[in-house]
């Protein structure tokens, strides 16, 4: 494909991602809970938005894998070794978040019947093991996402691809994640702290290589 046509695809798959994410996390409202008992509870009453929540972590995993060969596409020809990376990142990023673990395990504590359901302290231990590893997961793939991010904006910065400011922005707000998410992976970045790192990403997340030359 032509640089112009990945750029197409990445900016349609970039508005694809958000819009799917969205989806999911509004449709995942419905199973929140503040008591493990009463997430099982709802996750079972909504047992069938739970299904397509896993419909749609599929989706978010493709969609991942599609942006990141679409940016490889525009870039590669800045730096085939460095695009080739950040793609290899952003596999990693989509199959971690193409497997929700998570999900699956609760739907299956809340709504296997009779004598197969586990009793209420089994469930619960392993309810709480499974959401730390839904943290642990969530964390890993971010890492995964930022390190690609950083080497696709460079890329995009040093090939002119789109504006400047834009391309600098995009670098700076992946590299504070880059530093960041391992920090807090090892419990050293909490709190408030570990929310801010991502307010820099927000506005430098445009549809990526709109703007690119053909």
């Amino acid at each position: 494909m032509t640089r112009t046509t990945n750029a197409r695809l990445a900016g349609f798959t970039f508005l694809f991602y958000i819009a799917i994410g969205i989806t999911e996390l509004v449709l995942g409202r419905a199973t929140s809970a503040d008591g493990f008992a009463e997430r099982l509870a709802l996750i079972a009453q909504h047992a069938s938005r739970v299904r397509v929540t896993l419909i749609l972590s599929l989706f978010t995993g493709f969609s991942a894998l599609v942006l990141g060969v679409a940016l490889y596409g525009i870039t590669r020809d800045e730096d085939h070794d460095l695009a080739m990376l950040a793609l290899a990142c952003r596999v990693g990023e989509g199959v971690l978040g193409a497997f929700p673990l998570t999900t699956l395990g609760l739907l299956w504590l809340a709504t296997t019947p009779g004598a197969d359901a586990s009793d209420t302290a089994a469930a619960s231990a392993l309810g709480a093991f499974l959401l730390k590893i839904a943290a642990w997961k969530t964390t890993i793939g971010a890492t995964f996402f930022a390190v690609g991010s950083t080497i696709f904006c460079w890329l995009l910065l040093r090939g002119r691809m789109i504006p400047v400011a834009l391309a600098w922005l995009g670098v700076i707000a992946s590299v504070v994640l880059v530093v960041g998410l391992p920090l807090q992976l090892a419990g050293l970045l909490r709190g408030a702290l570990a929310q801010f790192m991502w307010l820099p990403m927000a506005p430098s997340k445009f549809p990526p290589g709109c703007g690119c030359s053909s």
